[in-house]
């Protein structure tokens, strides 16, 4: 929902640093790598009950995601790069409620299963619009630099990333956090479905 006013706002701080970043040799790719390999490093010290550590870590790691999409405008983006931006991004967000999970297994467990499942639905929803927007050759009017079409919705980037600093700093409300999310989520869904259906034959 807040992912479109967001980049405005620091798309012109990503791009100049993307331009001094291309400048000195470092790669669209090797940014998305970097930034997955953080994220990785999040899950393990928020596993550990290290929290503020895991947070620290989820907010390098969405710099670099945001950083690789400024460095490619600046060279050529590929396809191989948007599938894997978008692949290793959807594991990243996986991986947080596992991370919460394995950090207090009893009081935390049963909300990440319901989050994740929650996750499941608006990544497919998201992924199967853009596959069949993509065979009717439509363009996001709302992204057009991004690989595929976003389907917007309740829950998006913003709204995810907002909701697991939530997490980090208050870690003893996991639970309530994750199934009220699971319930954004879901309506996220639903109007996806709903949008799928309306639009496409």
């Amino acid at each position: 929902m807040l992912d479109r006013y967001l980049t405005r706002l620091i798309k012109p701080a990503l791009d100049a640093a993307g331009q001094t970043l291309a400048r000195v040799g470092l790669t669209a790719n090797g940014l998305t790598f970097t930034g997955f390999f953080i994220g990785m490093l999040a899950l393990v010290a928020i596993a550990q009950q290290a929290y503020f550590l895991g947070l620290a870590a989820i907010v390098v790691s969405r710099l670099c995601d945001g950083l690789d999409g400024a460095v490619a405008r600046q060279t050529a983006p590929t396809d191989r790069g948007g599938f894997l931006d978008i692949t290793l991004d959807f594991v990243f967000y996986a991986s947080i409620p596992m991370a919460f999970a394995l950090a207090d297994p009893v009081r935390n467990a049963l909300a990440a299963a319901v989050l994740l499942a929650a996750f499941v639905g608006t990544t497919s929803s998201f992924l199967a619009y853009a596959v069949m927007a993509g065979k009717r050759g439509q363009v996001s009017t709302a992204y057009p630099n991004k690989s595929l079409v976003f389907l917007g919705g309740l829950t998006e980037a913003t709204e995810t990333y907002v909701m697991f600093a939530a997490m980090c700093i208050w870690p003893q409300h996991f639970a309530p956090l994750a199934y009220a999310f699971a319930a954004a989520c879901a309506i996220t869904t639903a109007t996806r479905v709903w949008w799928g259906y309306s639009t496409l034959d």
